[in-house]
């Protein structure tokens, strides 16, 4: 028994107490936040200068739906002028950066050529993949909170409907997006 400073516990009952701190702190870094969903994170407004972490374009000059992802530790987020970029990002294996939240604006409230505000977890949204309307890369995944409004999109546009559990790595790979930029 420890009788330094007047303590009342063994050595062992200490070192439980540290390994059991230890877990908790290591599971509360591997919950919720890891799955990317927005807990207490506030998605943030694109402003005139708001930039494209992937290539630096301006995202407010650009049609469609953008995103951003927010990390662990980090006051701003990554910026996407396209949701295909955050999906390649988020689905990179490589990607080993705790994601605090992720969101995508939504294309049924918002206006396609200048879109504003409007911002979804990012994770809840529905998506529109291969549809004839164009992003500033291109091709594009449209986002909404609705599956009604996916599905109505879909229909006047073209397009699958997917969630965003069935989004995989092989269907966001970024092949030269300056090649498909319709405004360049």
């Amino acid at each position: 028994m420890c009788t330094h400073h007047g303590c009342k516990h063994s050595p062992f009952d200490r070192r439980r107490f540290l390994i059991a701190g230890a877990a908790t702190s290591l599971l509360a870094a591997c919950g919720a936040p890891s799955s990317g969903g927005s807990g207490s994170v506030a998605a943030l407004e694109i402003d005139r200068s708001t930039s494209c972490a992937l290539d630096g374009m301006l995202l407010a000059d650009y049609p469609g739906p953008k995103a951003q992802i927010h990390y662990s530790g980090l006051s701003q987020p990554d910026w996407f002028c396209d949701t295909l970029e955050m999906f390649n990002v988020y689905l990179n294996p490589e990607q080993a950066r705790l994601v605090t939240g992720m969101f995508v604006q939504d294309m049924g409230k918002t206006d396609w050529d200048k879109p504003v505000g409007n911002w979804i977890d990012a994770k809840k949204a529905v998506y529109v993949f291969g549809s004839k309307r164009l992003g500033s890369m291109g091709p594009t995944a449209a986002s909404f909170s609705s599956e009604a409004d996916a599905q109505a999109f879909a229909a006047q546009h073209g397009g699958k409907v997917l969630k965003f559990d069935e989004v995989k790595p092989d269907m966001v790979i970024l092949d030269g997006g300056a090649l498909h930029d319709q405004s360049m």
